[in-house]
């Protein structure tokens, strides 16, 4: 089942879901001739389809909105904010090409700033599925929620078994460890397992924990993982900036955890407008790469000596 056939499945078990679109058909288009006058497509027209959307929720509908994550989070801001961030309506945002899925367009763009800027609304909450498994597990209850979602669309293929389990605010852990927790969400998920694989080659403890949602956060696990880690490292596509790292270190001066922290993300830059194998490689988003921050940053921090003591 992909994307298109779930939201058919789920359109047939509630009337009250309407598909709308600015011009953005690639993972339905299918859907129009099979659901008639329940898909909308208002052209290049962000704003109008956020208004619309909330106009329609208000009416008792459940809207699912489509549309290039970098002009759905910011050319429609304001009308997220206030129409349907305001009134906390059921309304279900879907950025497509989020991150590095962009990946050969340049900074216009790419949506590298979009879970910063949405979970500054409040009530808005965040689904970043690692790949289509994973965003088809989670679909169902994000769309049954009451509350407003930001979804990163996320149509990879799958490089875990994942948990069939979904549950909002509650991570997925992919691997156990103790030495060094990964933390990410979305596409790098398969990095991070590659990454993983290598350190543990070399006789690291390395965990994986995929966060699926971003807002609620399992703030719980966090907290465990970071009492009980040597090393946490937050992996995403996205600023350092407002992204994971930030929603991190807010948890950890709000607890008062002192813990060692490694941010692997975009530090103040764009990245490079090519292909997604290259993105990967030339901004050092490959398991090897990744694997290789993680061992500078052990070395720093005296790893060999201090182990033990865990």
């Amino acid at each position: 089942m992909n994307y298109e056939q779930k939201l058919l499945e789920l359109i047939k078990k509630n009337e009250r879901i309407i598909i709308l679109t600015a011009e953005n058909r690639a993972a339905m288009r299918n859907l129009p001739a099979l659901i008639g006058d329940r898909f909308i497509d208002v052209g290049i027209a962000e704003q109008t389809m956020v208004g619309m959307a909330a106009g329609l929720a208000l009416r008792g509908r459940i809207p699912i909105v489509h549309a290039l994550a970098t002009f759905l989070t910011m050319r429609a801001f304001e009308f997220i904010r206030t129409d349907v961030g305001i009134g906390k309506l059921p309304v279900k945002l879907v950025g497509a090409v989020p991150g590095f899925l962009s990946e050969a367009n340049g900074p216009t763009h790419q949506a590298i700033e979009d879970i910063s800027i949405m979970r500054g609304i409040p009530g808005m909450n965040i689904f970043c599925p690692s790949d289509e498994v994973d965003l088809l597990i989670g679909l169902e209850e994000v769309i049954e929620n009451p509350d407003p979602f930001y979804i990163r669309y996320n149509n990879m293929q799958s490089s875990v078994e994942h948990e069939t389990k979904f549950e909002i605010g509650k991570a997925e852990v992919v691997f156990e460890g103790r030495d060094v927790v990964i933390l990410t969400y979305g596409i790098l998920l398969k990095q991070a397992v590659e990454a993983t694989e290598i350190l543990k080659l070399e006789g690291k403890s390395v965990g994986v924990i995929n966060l699926r949602t971003l807002k609620p956060i399992d703030k719980e696990l966090l907290i465990k993982t970071c009492k009980n880690s040597f090393l946490v490292v937050t992996l995403e596509d996205h600023f350092i900036t407002g992204g994971l790292y930030s929603i991190l270190s807010e948890i950890l001066v709000e607890e008062q955890i002192i813990c060692k922290v490694l941010p692997i993300g975009l530090n103040n830059k764009w990245f490079k407008p090519t292909l997604l194998s290259d993105v990967f490689e030339y901004e050092g988003f490959t398991g090897e790469a990744i694997s290789e921050k993680i061992n500078i940053e052990l070395d720093k921090a005296n790893y060999q000596t201090v182990q033990y003591l865990f």
